[in-house]
């Protein structure tokens, strides 16, 4: 009798100084045209602060699956990269990539947290994989910090276009916590030439009943710097008319300040420009040095998506615009008076 109790209180004394595992985060590194995103880079930065073990994830087609995962095995925070190739990954549907994922994440997956950008073909695919295993995801985050005693996850996001900050707790009872990155709150990983690490090639899971089917794909092509990760950016509103003075009004002064070009949503539905340089709450979220607002009210949904900006300079011609509450540099002015003039100094 007791040596039965001795052995009872040795497993209960055992039980009590059990700790949560530690992490171990996948990342989802996205990638065009052989080079990996600039977002999935504030990913991989992300998951390294949950202070574990970070395994990167690579898919795509044979052809420029093999020279992005040179690159990514230089990166900073990676200790493993896996890699998948296959002519079915040349375009990342959530029904064809989806498969790969779960077997990736089924019983005895070492995989604590999967990680990504907040990117469309993320917003598509993570949520897919975490409703199959059962699991809730985090979108959007903008901060994290894991509690290793406990193996909670606690996440900020925006909610309400910015106005509010919700706190989000995911304790350890969710085996697998899913969350997309906010790119524009964490500092892109670099690369170190030193670093070594595992590298291991997956089989694809190949699916022969997709629901859906490619088309095609339209990309705007630009010689400017790309909306996303632009260190400057110039964005027109609704007061620059039509399409064509918006070019020929915005476009010199983003050449001369070496700028990505921007605009409202109300510029974008007028057609004066492409719904991909639409910079808000629908459209992109972005954290330049300089923005330059140029005939923008400053709509709550617009703010949303350029409030971060270091340096943001409005130029409208009503001294009430909203935009001037968040304005570092404002100028009450008429913009087609201001804009050239702005054009003039900056080539002398």
């Amino acid at each position: 009798m007791l040596r039965a109790r001795s052995s009872l209180l040795s497993r209960v004394l055992a039980r009590s100084y059990a700790t949560a595992a530690s992490p171990h985060a996948l990342v989802f590194l996205e990638h065009r045209q052989g080079n990996l995103d600039s977002a999935s880079l504030s990913a991989l930065t992300a998951a390294s602060q949950l202070g574990g073990e970070v395994t990167g994830l690579i898919v795509g087609n044979p052809e420029e699956v093999p020279s992005v995962v040179e690159k990514a095995k230089k990166l900073k925070g990676l200790s493993t990269l896996l890699h998948c190739a296959s002519p079915q990954y040349a375009t990342l549907l959530p029904e064809t990539v989806s498969p790969l994922f779960e077997k990736l994440l089924s019983q005895n997956s070492p995989f604590t947290h999967v990680v990504s950008a907040h990117s469309s073909s993320a917003k598509s695919i993570l949520p897919r994989v975490a409703a199959r295993l059962d699991v809730p995801a985090v979108s959007d985050i903008t901060s994290l910090e894991h509690d290793a005693a406990s193996g909670s996850t606690t996440f900020t996001r925006p909610i309400y276009a910015g106005n509010a900050i919700s706190t989000v707790r995911a304790p350890s009872s969710i085996p697998i916590k899913f969350f997309t990155v906010r790119s524009t709150a964490f500092a892109a990983a670099g690369a170190e030439d030193a670093a070594e690490i595992e590298v291991k090639t997956l089989d694809p899971i190949e699916v022969s009943d997709a629901l859906t089917e490619h088309i095609g794909t339209s990309l705007t092509k630009s010689d400017r710097p790309d909306l996303g990760v632009a260190s400057r950016v110039v964005s027109g509103g609704r007061a620059l008319k039509n399409a064509e003075t918006f070019q020929s009004t915005l476009y010199p002064l983003a050449d001369a300040l070496g700028a990505a070009v921007g605009a409202s949503r109300a510029a974008v539905d007028a057609g004066y420009a492409d719904n991909s340089l639409q910079v808000g709450q629908t459209g992109k979220v972005v954290a330049p040095e300089l923005y330059m607002a140029l005939g923008i009210s400053g709509a709550i949904q617009h703010l949303a998506g350029m409030k971060d900006s270091k340096l943001i300079v409005a130029v409208n011609k009503d001294p009430d615009a909203p935009i001037f509450q968040v304005a570092d540099v404002g100028l009450v002015a008429d913009l087609f008076e201001v804009v050239p003039e702005m054009v003039e100094k900056l080539k002398q």
